[in-house]
């Protein structure tokens, strides 16, 4: 290596000399007329930069377009000003996500180093107030990472700021503002083809800037149109400049659910570094003459209220159930003080206001998409310095329709003539896009999903007109509580979903209500803290987070607080729904009809049916999840009852495992396909068994043992349980069908798992990042996996001899082999 570099200097010397001695003074050109000829470094005049040519708008930076290439004229007050860029895919290719994806969201501020600017990304992950000795050691451990440094080109027209190009930001291959690295890596994308990228536009507004810039990429994997080795998305950057003076923190409490963000703060009292917590919220603010109503207890308009628009692309008949969604959250702000706090208008034509735009940050949009995808979502901009809501744009897909048919048909058609066709009335589909424009908008407020409040009221409460009518079906609109399955027919005037509820307008309060008389974050505690305390106990007002797989009264799409009970009663609807699948799909006013609704609408009963069998699997091994502060001195995590799990180890054998032959209607399956009604049934069957005795669970249940004893459902009784429910037949010796033929080998190949292999986790995995892991090889679950093969082992050898049927009898030696070489494989 260093042989290499001295040749290189010597030759580089060398040539050096030669060109030196072709130029001296002394020969054909002079010293002055040299310098004259070279070209003028650093910045020019404005002029020669700005032409004529250029194609200027005004906003937060002047931007410049000469001839495709783009310039922004910052402004020397916006030097050192913290700005947030948020990234996200506009348009992708199929398999790629969606339009609206959120990608990267940055920090960051533009400063100046000479004649050159640089884009930094800040970081408020370590933090410490900037008046104590340490705040200079958090600096020294925090250099802030160069996006991108810019030439100063010249110096802005009244000389107040600089002007730069910023082309290569966004035409070349920056990563932090271009494709995600997982999608890189997924779909092994190799470089940019920077002659298939170009910028779209670069608009500016009074507080951001957007850019929109198509970029096209070499892939070895790509997700759609292989054959061409390419990605192209299209990408757009949001710059928005962030408050001067940050809003004050509102410290979070896993209590009450909220978005929130975290920094670990050196600067307080503590021998630690401490994470501080706090909410993401809009800053609604009290003026100040009306500080004496507001403490009088009465309402008062905020400063500046929150507003949305509707998208002008939006249909004109949706727009009033996208608007009542709103506006459903203004009872919920009343909670916490304030009158006309959420607003939502028409966005103005262009000629109310030209100069109105969606993209513009100060309006928070509900933006309406022409798509195929069944979704919508709520994200929102915030502050990462104080965690104030800086705009929001809602994303609406238009197919979000078809989600929603489908959901109302399964779960409320048997008790509901309003759910029963695939073509809906404008008003129950205008009721069921209010519900959902409601739940997105909660998204925006700061909630997230409170995965608890469905399983807060009793089951037989939500076949009751009464009680639904006063309080929903669930105490918050934010979780997935979706429609009223649990309803029987007889209940005439049941409420079929939820509303903003009773948690929703106390999670609004407690985030929302100023406090007047706190001046820091740490003075607003004490009281946040007795709001909470004053509803302890209370399950209306109990927060559960989502992707707790192992809480049962913490899960997605469920009803009531006994999961056994209420699939019960969603299935006895089920059994009503499907004989009539045939009639409430047809559509007799098309002169042609084929049978693709009947096919979707068959797969959600059985979808549906699967979510029933998930509910009351969760119970089993189950650990309850209740948020406590230490002073409350109660404990946060209990185990599921043992009555409780053996009955739904009981309701799986009767339901599930018993072969739910129901769902075998010939009528449908003879219109539908050639092929896979077996396997539908087999699917949901060893889907719930493997989930049954899976690793964490099991550990679970073992834990529960040593801590419970007696009072635990052992393992020893789950695996005896499980046995009894799945091989029946044995003891009489009774003719096995298809179906439990294909479930009883399922269960061995499991228990093979459990005696021969390891709980999968990848290398990046680690105790740290996903929690205690069960020990395979050291824990109780191989011994039992390989005693309850022998069991089988036995049971199936006294089986076959008093067996007549011969396919039963066939698979009964097949399955006997299969034990044979799992307990002995070199036999």
């Amino acid at each position: 290596m260093f042989g290499a570099i001295c040749i290189g200097e010597d030759a580089f010397a060398q040539k050096k000399k030669k060109n030196d001695s072709k130029n001296t003074p002394t020969q054909s050109t002079t010293a002055a007329e040299s310098k004259a000829a070279s070209p003028k470094s650093g910045p020019k005049a404005y002029s020669e930069v700005i032409t004529d040519k250029a194609k200027t708008t005004e906003g937060l930076f002047h931007v410049h377009e000469i001839g495709g290439k783009y310039f922004y004229e910052i402004p020397d007050t916006l030097i050192g000003r913290e700005m947030l860029i948020v990234t996200t895919i506009a348009k992708t290719a199929d398999g790629l996500g969606y339009g609206g994806e959120r990608t990267n969201t940055l920090l960051v501020k533009w400063d100046r180093n000479g004649d050159n600017i640089l884009l930094k990304v800040v970081s408020y992950s370590n933090t410490a107030a900037d008046s104590l000795p340490i705040f200079q050691a958090v600096r020294n451990s925090n250099l802030e990472p160069i996006l991108q440094k810019f030439d100063v080109k010249a110096k802005s027209k009244d000389e107040k700021g600089v002007v730069i190009e910023v082309t290569d930001l966004f035409a070349k291959d920056v990563q932090a503002i271009g494709l995600p690295k997982n999608r890189r890596t997924q779909f092994k994308v190799t470089r940019l083809d920077t002659d298939r990228s170009y910028i779209e536009r670069i608009s500016p507004y009074p507080i951001n800037i957007e850019a929109r810039y198509v970029m096209t990429y070499a892939a070895t994997e790509p997700p759609s149109n292989s054959s061409t080795g390419l990605i192209t998305v299209e990408m757009n950057s949001s710059m928005v400049l962030l408050p001067e003076e940050p809003m004050m923190q509102r410290l979070s409490d896993r209590r009450v659910g909220w978005f929130s963000r975290s920094v670990v703060d050196y600067g307080l009292d503590e021998q630690r570094a401490t994470r501080r917590t706090f909410l993401d919220r809009w800053r609604l603010e009290v003026k100040e003459e009306d500080y004496e109503k507001f403490n009088r207890g009465e309402l008062v308009e905020p400063v500046k209220p929150i507003v949305f628009y509707i998208d002008p692309a939006t249909p004109e008949r949706w727009r009033p159930y996208l608007k009542q969604g709103v506006l459903d959250w203004q009872v919920a702000f009343e909670e916490a003080g304030f009158k006309n706090a959420i607003l939502v208008k028409d966005a103005p034509t262009p000629e109310e206001d030209p100069t109105w735009s969606a993209e513009d940050a100060r309006y928070s949009v509900i933006r309406y998409f022409a798509s195929d995808i069944q979704n919508a979502y709520g994200p929102h901009v915030s502050d990462p310095r104080s965690g104030e809501i800086i705009e929001s744009d809602i994303g609406w897909y238009h197919n979000v329709m078809n989600l929603l048919r489908n959901w109302f048909f399964i779960q409320t058609a048997a008790v509901n003539p309003e759910a029963r066709g695939v073509n809906f009335r404008e008003e129950v589909m205008g009721r069921l896009i209010r519900f959902v424009s409601s739940h997105e908008v909660g998204h925006t407020l700061g909630l997230p999903h409170n995965f608890a409040s469905s399983h807060a009221y009793p089951v037989d409460s939500l076949r009751s007109a009464t009680f639904t009518k006063e309080f929903g079906t669930a105490p918050s609109i934010m979780d997935y509580a979706r429609f009223n399955y649990i309803a029987q027919p007889e209940d005439k005037g049941v409420s079929l979903m939820p509303d903003v509820g009773p948690y929703d307008k106390y999670s609004i309060m407690w985030g929302y209500r100023p406090i007047l008389e706190a001046k820091t974050p740490e003075e607003e505690q004490p009281i946040l803290d007795e709001w909470i305390l004053a509803r302890q106990g209370d399950p209306v007002y109990r927060f559960g987070r989502q992707g707790n797989s192992y809480d049962p009264s913490t899960q997605s799409e469920d009803l009531g607080d006994d999961a056994m009970k209420a699939s019960d009663y969603g299935i006895q609807n089920l059994k009503r729904i499907l004989p009539n699948l045939g009639e409430w799909t047809a559509q007799e006013d098309k002169p042609f009809k084929d049978y693709s609704d009947l096919a979707e609408m068959y797969g959600q009963v059985i979808g549906q049916y699967n979510r029933y069998m998930g509910h009351v699997r969760t119970n089993i091994g189950g650990v309850y999840e209740v948020y406590k502060s230490a002073g409350q001195d109660e404990a946060v995590y209990s185990h599921t009852a043992k009555s409780t799990q053996k009955s739904a180890v009981q309701f799986l054998n009767n339901e599930l495992f018993a072969t739910p032959k129901w769902i075998m209607d010939e009528e449908i399956i003879a219109r539908i396909g050639d092929f896979g009604a077996l396997e539908r049934i087999r699917t949901v069957q060893v889907t719930s068994l493997n989930g049954i005795l899976e690793w964490g669970r099991l550990g679970r249940v073992i834990e529960n043992e040593a801590l419970n004893g007696s009072n635990a459902y052992t393992m020893i009784e789950l695996f005896d349980d499980l046995r009894s429910g799945i091989w029946t037949e044995l003891p009489a010796g009774k003719t096995i069908d298809v179906h439990r033929r294909s479930l009883q080998r399922a269960h061995i190949e499991r228990l093979a798992l459990l005696m021969t292999g390891d709980e999968p986790r990848s290398a990046a995995q680690s105790w740290r990042n996903v929690g205690p892991q069960i020990n395979a090889s050291q824990s109780d679950i191989r011994p039992m996996a390989r005693g309850e093969l022998k069991t089988l082992q036995r049971q199936i050898s006294a089986a076959i001899p008093k067996t007549s049927d011969r396919l039963t009898k066939l698979h009964l030696e097949d399955s006997l082999e299969n034990i044979k070489a799992i307990l002995d494989p070199k036999s």
